[in-house]
């Protein structure tokens, strides 16, 4: 980084980019769970498994909001050498650094299944709503403060990180309109001029 910039991802980037892999393979993991009877039945194993979502999802959702609200109201104007990574580059490093605890994740909801058809699949399920929902959250967040969150990403660890962990000192903040993220993290909708 030139003149001692730091470079910088979305804080609701990295949070979200979890929710798509682990929607998806859970539910594909729910779905091939059917096929297996279970030692509880496929009712019980779907009706423990919708509980399970819900509780996941809640779960997941609502975890150290506390901390993010801390990091959100102490931070600091990013400076003018600090580098912005874009929303793919931030997407791409977590997936990566997480891709063996994905599968992991997917292979206990497959194995699950055994037990209780389903369920671990809508666990897994219902933990990809989790993050999209804090996603979510956190763009109110922006929204609130008129700023979007970014983090350093030398303080999140080598697979991608926690952006509220214990090694993340604080937030900087941007502008509303910077980046190629909208609050909470999706893709910036650009309207076509007429």
């Amino acid at each position: 980084m030139a003149r001692g910039g730091q470079g910088l991802v979305r804080v609701a980037v990295v949070v979200r980019a979890g929710a798509a892999p682990m929607w998806w393979s859970g539910v594909f993991a729910a779905g091939l769970g059917l096929l297996v009877p279970g030692l509880t039945g496929r009712r019980i194993g779907v009706l423990a498994g919708a509980a399970l979502f819900l509780t996941g999802a809640a779960a997941v959702a609502c975890v150290r909001r506390r901390r993010y609200r801390e990091l959100a109201r102490g931070t600091a104007r990013a400076g003018r050498y600090d580098v912005l990574q874009d929303r793919a580059v931030g997407v791409r490093n977590w997936r990566r650094g997480h891709r063996w605890w994905l599968l992991l994740a997917f292979l206990a909801a497959l194995g699950s299944a055994f037990a209780a058809p389903a369920a671990g699949g809508l666990l897994l399920a219902g933990a990809g709503c989790g993050l999209r929902l804090k996603a979510a959250w956190i763009g109110r967040l922006e929204r609130a403060g008129d700023a979007l969150l970014w983090v350093r990403v030398d303080w999140l660890d080598r697979r991608g990180g926690r952006p509220a962990g214990k090694a993340v000192r604080a937030y900087r903040s941007t502008g509303i309109a910077a980046g190629d993220a909208a609050p909470g993290g999706a893709r910036r909708r650009t309207t076509a001029l007429v």
